[in-house]
């Protein structure tokens, strides 16, 4: 059975400080909506300085939990700037965001580069949140279908059934990212009942029903709710509203 989840993506944002003291406020404020029999499982990626720090500050056998931002697809070696999934994992993470919208565009990579860092994350025994999504472009030329199949068929689809059960997906339009848009919930409904139609072919019906699927796209305390009500839509890759501690609660507290 899936699970209802928030991640708030810090992006380069916050110093050390900042980001404890950030992390502390949101567990005090979201520690009875998080002890909910409807709780979903939270997720808080600061930058790589900040994982620690903030780790440290989550609650020990809760629904939280720490995730980075990224990782480097070789264990160890000769890359100056880089952190691997098993440093990672060795600091307390349990996720790592994969293919967000700006590593592609502003970093360059590739379907074919992330589908080794899936294995490097998975290998390390971390949950990768993996993102797809399309650009304003591909939607008015109403190819968002083919874009994100093919998305999921290059970068995802080649792991096992064992390895694909430990993914989370997020469906993050990339012209609702930053911009204030938001896709309507009948849109984001759209594409997350195509993402699950793809997996259910890919693997089967079993694994199309389990694996929880995310939205992120400006999601915020006022448009959670409605987003979140979706059948396919199993919670949200939060943004600028995982930065203030009342609007990521209100997020939490939207199921």
């Amino acid at each position: 059975m899936r699970q209802n989840l928030v991640a708030g993506n810090w992006k380069m944002n916050l110093t050390y400080p900042e980001g404890v003291a950030l992390v502390s406020e949101i567990t005090r404020l979201a520690a009875e909506a998080a002890a909910g029999a409807n709780a979903p499982e939270i997720v808080i990626c600061p930058p790589f300085p900040l994982l620690h720090g903030v780790g440290e500050q989550l609650p020990k056998a809760s629904k939280f939990h720490l995730g980075a931002q990224n990782c480097h697809q070789k264990e160890s070696g000769a890359f100056t700037g880089e952190v691997s999934a098993k440093v990672l994992a060795s600091v307390g993470c349990e996720y790592v965001i994969l293919g967000h919208s700006e590593r592609r565009q502003y970093f360059g990579e590739t379907d074919e580069l992330l589908s080794q860092k899936l294995k490097a994350a998975l290998a390390a025994g971390l949950k990768p949140i993996f993102c797809v999504g399309e650009s304003l472009d591909t939607r008015e030329a109403d190819e968002t279908f083919d874009f994100i199949g093919q998305q999921l068929a290059s970068g995802l689809f080649h792991l096992s059934n064992e390895e694909f059960a430990q993914v989370v997906i997020a469906y993050e339009p990339i012209w609702a990212i930053g911009t204030g848009r938001t896709a309507t919930s009948a849109q984001a409904q759209e594409v997350h009942a195509f993402i699950r139609e793809q997996i259910a072919r890919a693997y089967d019906a079993q694994a199309a029903l389990d694996t929880t699927i995310l939205y992120g796209g400006s999601a915020n305390a006022q448009n959670a709710r409605e987003l979140f009500s979706q059948p396919d839509v199993d919670g949200g890759l939060i943004g600028g509203a995982s930065l203030k501690a009342v609007d990521f609660t209100a997020i939490i507290q939207s199921f």
